[in-house]
């Protein structure tokens, strides 16, 4: 791929809308070999670039999902203890080979290399430590094993970290990535997200229902829907044979009870 228009025509050929700035974020990521750094709201297609990535670019998706109290073996790589104990009693005393190496997303995609893309998926529901810690990986892309030796790659892989910005993130992390933003769409390019998605939806019904979503993210919502929620609806209601909004699908854009009852209140038009 030439330029970042290029980038932008395939992933829009797998179904993935990228923005200018986003298509020339993930451009330069490709091109430099620099990590990219992509917040925003729930539900804004943050994972789905790395998704799309690895098929247009014939690349392995390798996904670490980032939850509290993640910790570096859990991420990298773990002895596979049961499997140890069973050859103890066999008599086997080399207990530290390769063979014994549980590996983990981090230590996949050092091997795999540039072969990959690397989903390091909601890094702010991590904490501090761990942080710090891929931090280290992202510099160097490699991993010393003391039963081993030295884990490393040629060429890295193309890596994504999404975040939903629970906590800030430390400035060290930032610095080491490209940055980018990616918020609500506006309705015109909700609706031609939504019409390549939702292929089969009525153009009328996407219209109404982009307009409704838009519309309850004015709304002093807990969860505010986003364009994974909007692409749900009109697949939701096309399925029923649906033209027309319904409150009784609500549940397909809302998922906290005091938003739908808020929504039912304040949008009596949605029964209408």
């Amino acid at each position: 791929m030439d330029d970042p228009a290029d980038l932008a025509a395939a992933l829009r050929g797998d179904g993935y809308l990228a923005d200018r700035g986003l298509a020339t974020a993930l451009f330069i990521a490709l091109s430099l070999h620099r990590p990219v750094l992509l917040e925003g709201e729930v539900g804004t297609g943050k994972t789905e670039v790395a998704k799309a990535l690895a098929t247009v670019l014939g690349r392995r998706l390798i996904r670490l999902q980032c939850y509290e109290g993640i910790d570096a073996g859990q991420a990298l790589y773990e002895w596979d203890y049961a499997r140890q104990l069973l050859q103890v009693r066999s008599g086997v005393s080399d207990l530290y080979g390769p063979e014994f190496l549980t590996e983990r997303p981090l230590l996949a995609a050092i091997r795999s290399g540039d072969k990959c893309v690397l989903l390091i998926d909601e890094i702010d529901r991590a904490d501090d430590e761990f942080e710090a810690f891929l931090l280290e990986i992202l510099s160097d892309f490699q991993v010393t094993i003391p039963e081993i030796g030295t884990i490393s790659c040629s060429a890295p892989p193309l890596v994504i970290l999404t975040s939903n910005r629970t906590r800030d993130l430390h400035d060290a992390l930032k610095r080491r990535c490209l940055y980018h933003w990616i918020g609500y769409p506006s309705a015109d390019r909700e609706t031609e997200i939504v019409g390549v998605r939702a292929p089969e939806a009525e153009p009328a019904l996407v219209a109404k229902v982009v307009a409704a979503v838009q519309r309850l993210r004015t709304l002093d919502l807990a969860k505010p829907p986003g364009v994974a929620e909007t692409i749900d609806w009109t697949r939701t209601l096309s399925f029923l044979g649906l033209a027309d909004l319904s409150a009784d699908t609500l549940g397909a854009v809302l998922k906290d009870r005091d938003d739908l009852e808020l929504a039912r209140s304040s949008l009596s038009w949605l029964t209408s």
